[in-house]
């Protein structure tokens, strides 16, 4: 009487592991978030990386135009307005840029890589180095975007370095001499 339920449990065990019907939904469950990852590590890269060529040549699209004098009496407002105009795949652009200009001594070290960048997290932002150069003078200039991951939680976009407001910052330096007048 006991062996008879045990005699059903055992025919369905052994015809489902005789059984395949489901198996590639296995493979897939297993196969598919890997492509899943790759595909949105791949979006987030090419995203990361077009906006880091438009932020590095509107910045030298800039730098042309000080280092050649056409801005008198330069604001960060004036170059930040610069770089936006060429800079036409950054998202908000003049809420998301901040610029810093100041001489460099020559033979000096430079400055750390770290660049001054937008809080987000503050409503007003400090004010950063923003000196025009005199003729001669060897200037350095670093702009400084902040952008959300497109992806945050999935591949590239969940181990890039993020701020307190989960943004990413993407940095560009230049720098130049100012040509005598």
């Amino acid at each position: 009487m006991i062996r008879a339920p045990f005699r059903w449990i055992g025919a369905r065990l052994r015809g489902f592991r005789r059984d395949e019907a489901g198996a590639s939904t296995i493979e897939f469950v297993i196969v598919f978030p890997v492509f899943v990852f790759l595909l949105c590590s791949a979006a987030e890269s090419g995203v990361l990386m077009l906006r880091q060529v438009m932020l590095d040549r509107s910045l030298d699209l800039a730098v042309r135009d000080l280092r050649l004098q056409e801005f008198p009496n330069v604001t960060h407002d004036q170059v930040k307005a610069r770089i936006c105009a060429e800079a036409t795949v950054i998202p908000d652009c003049t809420k998301v840029v901040l610029l810093e200009m100041r001489q460099v001594d020559k033979g000096a070290t430079l400055p750390s890589n770290l660049a001054p960048c937008v809080d987000r997290a503050l409503s007003a932002q400090s004010a950063t180095t923003f000196t025009q150069g005199k003729d001669n003078q060897m200037m350095l200039i670093r702009a400084c975007a902040v952008f959300d991951p497109i992806f945050p939680g999935v591949g590239l976009g969940m181990d890039l370095a993020k701020d307190a407001t989960g943004a990413y910052a993407l940095i560009s330096t230049s720098a130049f001499v100012v040509e005598p007048s």
